[in-house]
């Protein structure tokens, strides 16, 4: 079975309302990467890259719970449509200092009408959290 190392850091987190949907998977920790957070509507938008730090948490999981969490973000091979989100790989630093790279689902619209967040964590904004 292959394993994919997946960095979350909105609602799929532990506390968000959609961390259930993590239930297959194995946590490996807490860390952070570099990009910038959007509030749209009521969900996270993340926009790797810059100067900013987001908090999240590793997993590993399998390709068929990767495909299922592709389908939750709406990344699904038989629609030809504009994604709100892609999968990326993106640098992770743990808390414990360990780095290695993950997939990501950053935000793929456009960001003109987004609430750019100051804070780190995606539960401090999370309108209804479990």
């Amino acid at each position: 079975m292959n394993v994919n190392p997946v960095f979350v850091y909105g609602t799929l987190k532990k506390g968000g309302s959609n961390h259930f949907r993590m239930g297959r998977t194995s946590f490996v920790g807490a860390g952070r990467i570099f990009g910038k957070m959007y509030r749209i509507d009521w969900y996270p938008a993340l926009v790797c890259g810059g100067d900013s730090l987001v908090r999240g948490e590793l997993y590993l999981v399998s390709d068929a719970d990767l495909a299922a969490l592709d389908r939750f973000e709406g990344i699904t091979p038989e629609t030809d449509e504009p994604r709100e989100y892609r999968r990326v790989k993106t640098m992770v630093t743990l808390d414990s200092g360990e780095t290695g790279e993950a997939w990501v689902w950053e935000w793929a619209g456009g960001i003109g009408a987004a609430i750019p967040l100051d804070g780190e964590d995606w539960l401090a904004y999370e309108p209804n959290p479990s």
